[in-house]
């Protein structure tokens, strides 16, 4: 069964998503299910079901059956099956990214950029036949030659996000795979169908049986793959109460675990900002996706005289976004995931106005068609450096500003985040510049660029509490959390 959400015919309950163990498609044997909505109608357009223990070990049981002869395979000989994919993904790449409209929300040339970033993690992976080479030192001792070799660890879990459903997968199970272990990858439980294509086209591909399986849930597969004994490493992506909860359980069981968790990344400009990049960077970046990704945007710190110019054209830009169909060539912004998520959106801008913030656009007044779950661009001014709006990630389109007296300030202000995943600056100054790549407490930086998502050889390097875990996603990072070192010595007479 092809995981397309739109083939049910109009006015036909909408169908069960099945799992894929051991190289088929087979309902779960969960009897719950959850409704997958399309948040730009709230209409029901598949079901999930939420998979417990049960269905969680026949999963992992076939990919650890299927290891040992996928890791025997040699490494060139399963990148060509990556390459095969590859090819696969982007003859699907346009119904792949009008999956993930369909079930986030976010525009589809947004999807489309989704699509391509998470096709050139799979070029990444394509180079492991150097990425996994080990080194050798001849005589190391007399006599005795030592090498080091890049073995893969076993069976991997994935847990993905809502946010991405095409891309951060892609993050994962291809490096994974090409390393030479096997998979049970959890699509997110509001967007499952879009993961579920991309494992049934590796099937396309050539992948065997059982080296990349999928299961669907909630809380009750996630915990399930964090205790079963036979899943020797976790990669997750989500919010940062859910990331401490992966990694304490699995580490608590001796398991490798990488966590991406929650952001409140710092846009600083600067009185010398070219104004026109900045205010394209910032509504970008604040705005794109709902504000739904943790590369967002999300505190605006303007410093010194930038503030008024800045606000000025950000409002009227704001004002002008067209909230609709992420279908629709004219609109600027989708929907927010479900119901909940808008409500929460809401509960900040009137905490922020309860707290003395200045309004200066209103995106609860934005009008858009149909009823999905719609909420505009919001902009505060003169948010309290203290206040939730700057503290806590609001997954949504709100960008708090904080005004600042000087760079310095500004990243001291930044610097006050638990959270460390992005900051950006926008000057021409390269003193201020340099300033602030060495000072500012973040991972990934940004100099006059609004997200500062690293391409797919470098690491996705969360810093503080936006990451639990010693190795990050994506890059060499990714293929050394995938694979384990062993040290060889031997001696010939």
């Amino acid at each position: 069964m092809a995981a397309n959400v739109s083939s049910a015919p109009q006015g036909a309950a909408p169908a069960t998503l099945p799992l894929l163990v051991d190289g088929a498609s087979r309902p779960a044997a969960a009897a719950e299910t959850a409704p997958v909505l399309e948040p730009a109608t709230g209409r029901t357009v598949a079901r999930v079901p939420l998979c417990g223990p049960a269905d969680v070990d026949v999963a992992v049981r076939a990919a650890a059956a299927a290891f040992p002869g996928w890791r025997a395979i040699p490494v060139p000989d399963r990148v060509q099956v990556l390459f095969r994919y590859k090819a696969l993904l982007e003859r699907e790449q346009e119904a792949l990214a009008a999956s993930v409209s369909r079930e986030n929300g976010k525009l589809l040339p947004d999807a489309r950029g989704e699509v391509r970033r998470g096709i050139e993690v799979v070029d990444f992976a394509c180079g492991m036949p150097t990425l996994a080479q080990g080194r050798t030192v001849e005589g190391i001792a007399r006599g005795i030659d030592s090498h080091s070799w890049r073995v893969p660890v076993g069976v991997v879990a994935g847990i993905c996000p809502f946010n991405f459903p095409a891309m951060i997968p892609l993050w994962m199970f291809p490096i994974a795979v090409a390393a030479g272990n096997t998979f049970v990858l959890k699509p997110s439980e509001r967007t499952p169908s879009t993961g579920l294509r991309l494992a049934e086209l590796f099937q396309e591909a050539g992948l065997p049986p059982g080296v990349l399986n999928v299961v669907h849930g909630g809380r009750d597969a996630v915990d399930a793959l964090l205790d079963h004994p036979l899943v020797r490493a976790v990669s997750f992506v989500g919010s940062e109460g859910v990331a401490r909860h992966v990694y304490a359980r699995a580490a608590a069981s001796g398991k490798r675990v990488q966590a991406m968790a929650g952001a409140k990344n710092h846009l600083l400009v600067l009185p010398d900002a070219d104004l026109d990049l900045t205010v394209s960077a910032v509504m970008g970046s604040a705005f794109g996706a709902a504000g739904q990704r943790c590369l967002a945007g999300s505190v605006l710190v303007p410093v010194g005289g930038a503030a008024e110019p800045l606000l000025e054209r950000l409002a009227s830009e704001a004002r002008a976004t067209r909230v609709g169909d992420p279908f629709a060539a004219d609109s600027a912004m989708g929907p927010v995931i479900r119901e909940d998520s808008r409500a929460r959106v809401r509960r900040y801008i009137e905490a922020g106005l309860a707290e003395g913030a200045a309004l200066v656009v209103d995106g609860r007044e934005a009008p858009a068609g149909g009823d999905g779950f719609f909420i505009g661009p919001t902009i505060l001014d003169r948010v309290a450096a203290d206040s939730a709006l700057t503290r806590e990630e609001i997954f949504g389109p709100l960008l708090a500003t904080v005004r600042a007296r000087s760079v310095e300030e500004a990243v001291a202000l930044a610097n006050r985040s638990r959270y460390g995943n992005a900051a950006s600056i926008f000057t021409s100054s390269g003193k201020a510049a340099a300033y602030f790549r060495r000072n500012v407490e973040a991972g990934m930086i940004g100099v006059n660029v609004g997200v500062a998502a690293p391409m797919a050889f470098f690491p996705f390097a969360g810093w503080k509490s936006s990451f639990f875990g010693d190795l990050h996603a994506t890059g060499e990072d990714a293929v050394r959390f995938y694979t384990e070192t062993r040290v060889v010595m031997e001696r010939w007479s």
